[in-house]
């Protein structure tokens, strides 16, 4: 028998409810001033963004293909109607970030990099290998330390360290020149979703955790294994622009960010587990 009966206090019902109070439209956002300040960019300028902006591309459309396997694993492994409530509003969520990325390359950038060209190991190595093969394990495996291997690498390290990291260095760059509105007011709305999406999965690794404590391990092996492929990642991106990175970027910056993006994590991880 179905219990329909909901935990109104539960973290992913409220953040339910945000996501529906929180809706955007990719389709709202206007790009006529990101048209002009683009054609007067630099090609170095061009070409850094056009790259990132194919790597969050590619990132958020492995991340659509691979989600689904976790809400088949929370309707297989226990009573977790409110869980599985706030993944149907993240699937949505991730097919709207894919959207907006390729509006803006569309629509803007007017051309695409090659992603199998421009995406280096740690990159190939975090979302073909690692994010499919945790994800895709789910569909069979529905145990608890599936889950955790599946949680990390996607909230945590995918989310977490990757694109917050990333998502801050190009808002960043723009903002302060006042460049690309449509990019920026994008990016801001991507990572207000990206928050509750981050959110979720600590509370998910909490719960597993205290439901079964062996594998609070398994959580922190799982974390320092993946940071060096999602670390990794920014230096890939920028290696060919160094010394002069355009729009003033720092490598140091970005490495700095991530390795809080990391603490941050963590330290909400650790907290729970006391």
């Amino acid at each position: 028998m179905v219990n329909a009966v909901l935990d109104r206090t539960s973290l992913p019902l409220r953040d339910y409810h945000k996501a529906k109070k929180l809706m955007w439209n990719p389709q709202d956002i206007r790009y006529e001033q990101d048209k002009t300040d683009w054609a007067n960019m630099t090609s170095r300028e061009q070409d850094l963004v056009r790259r990132a902006l194919t790597l969050f591309l590619g990132g958020e459309t492995y991340v659509t293909h691979d989600l689904a396997p976790l809400l088949v694993a929370l309707r297989h492994s226990g009573d977790h109607l409110e869980e599985e409530m706030f993944i149907t509003t993240q699937l949505f969520e991730e097919s709207k970030h894919v959207e907006f990325f390729a509006d803006v390359l569309e629509n803007v950038v007017q051309e695409v990099d090659d992603l199998a060209e421009i995406a280096g190991e740690n990159y190939r190595g975090l979302f073909e290998r690692e994010l499919s093969a945790a994800l895709g394990r789910l569909l069979t495996d529905h145990s608890r330390a599936a889950q955790v291997e599946a949680v990390v690498t996607y909230h945590m390290m995918i989310e977490g360290v990757v694109a917050e990291t990333g998502y801050y260095g190009i808002f960043t760059a723009l903002k302060t020149r006042g460049l690309m509105p449509g990019l920026v007011q994008g990016l801001e709305l991507v990572q207000r979703d990206e928050a509750r999406h981050i959110a979720f999965g600590l509370h998910l690794l909490t719960r597993l955790g205290r439901e079964e404590p062996a594998l609070w391990d398994l959580i922190d092996a799982r974390i320092n294994a993946l940071f060096p492929l999602a670390a990794g990642i920014f230096s890939e991106l920028l290696e060919d622009f160094l010394p002069d990175i355009p729009f003033g970027l720092d490598l140091g910056d970005l490495a700095d960010y991530a390795s809080k993006q990391y603490m941050a994590r963590t330290g909400v991880l650790a907290r729970a587990r006391a």
